[in-house]
């Protein structure tokens, strides 16, 4: 039995919806970040209409955390968020950039599922900055620093055209987006062949950008939802050096195997540390949040040690 690359806080579920001072009925899916020596978390919740907001919670180790008292983020009311938020706000993911945390997140109507952009400085507030897809889109990271003077990011196009493949997209204001080339693809009967989307932000490692995805995989008794490792070329992230051929993560404990959706472990958040591990957080069976510890290097050993190609 191999050893387990990531290992799971045995302090699993570390925030369940009973940890929230309003009412909701799921926590996960959340976005992660260090702020003035704390963890931040931005996490999405299920109201009992089925529709979703972005709630906060800080912790100083990590593991422990506090919710606050009111939701940060809700669909939006002044236009034009008022009516492409309506159905709900989703999936957040946090980059620090020159000097500010910007947050990608779904943007649900019924005109489909679009990314909106926003930006704060300190938590407290936040600022909408612009919808920077058309529909349908999900699953964008923002890349933590410019590119060949451009802000990078990857995204998943919410469709069975090119089917749930990873894109990769360029920008001179992170408004305006183009340049667009698809750069992973799903495999045909392997863990990940249904879908693929991007996971945490992408980690900036010696050896290339460390990307942590999510893979899909149908079964008779519906999706399993893991997680997997790809690694981008450091100066030209639109090449794919090498995906790991198997996963990193897989629904084990009950509160990943049972709850809103079965079978599911999804990941908005991996928060590098200074001694070169990596706290990962993710959801499980879309109901809880749960957090792991991994090795950076050994992520990327991973990675390289037993590749597959990314198309």
């Amino acid at each position: 039995m191999r050893k387990p690359i990531v290992t799971r806080y045995p302090g699993n579920p570390i925030l369940t919806k009973d940890d929230v001072p309003y009412p909701v009925e799921t926590v996960h899916n959340a976005g992660v970040a260090r702020h003035d020596g704390r963890y931040i978390m931005l996490f999405r919740s299920h109201l009992d209409t089925g529709r979703s907001i972005i709630g906060i919670a800080e912790s100083d180790d990590g593991f422990a955390f506090r919710v606050r008292p009111e939701p940060f983020l809700t669909p939006g009311t002044e236009p034009p968020s008022a009516e492409y938020e309506a159905f709900g706000v989703e999936d957040p993911r946090i980059t620090f950039l020159e000097g500010a945390y910007y947050i990608t997140y779904s943007a649900y109507s019924k005109h489909g599922v679009r990314i909106a952009l926003a930006r704060t400085t300190d938590f407290e507030s936040v600022e909408r900055i612009s919808l920077i897809t058309q529909a349908d889109y999900r699953n964008t990271v923002l890349f933590p620093e410019r590119i060949g003077g451009r802000y990078v990011r990857l995204d998943r196009p919410h469709s069975e055209i090119s089917p749930w493949s990873i894109w990769i997209s360029y920008s001179p204001d992170l408004v305006h987006w183009g340049d667009s080339q698809v750069v992973m693809k799903p495999v045909t009967y392997h863990w990940d062949e249904m879908k693929i989307g991007p996971g945490a932000p992408p980690i900036k490692t010696s050896r290339g950008w460390l990307n942590i995805y999510h893979g899909v995989f149908p079964t008779m008794d519906g999706c399993v939802y893991r997680l997997g490792v790809a690694l981008h070329d450091l100066a030209d992230p639109a090449k794919v050096l090498a995906v790991g051929d198997r996963w990193i993560l897989a629904p084990e404990n009950p509160w990943e195997l049972v709850g809103y959706v079965h079978n599911v472990v999804f990941t908005c958040a991996a928060v590098p540390e200074d001694d070169g591990t990596l706290k990962l957080y993710w959801g499980g069976a879309d109901t809880c949040l749960c957090a792991g510890t991994a090795v950076i290097e050994d992520l990327v050993d991973f990675c390289l040690a037993a590749p597959r190609p990314p198309m």
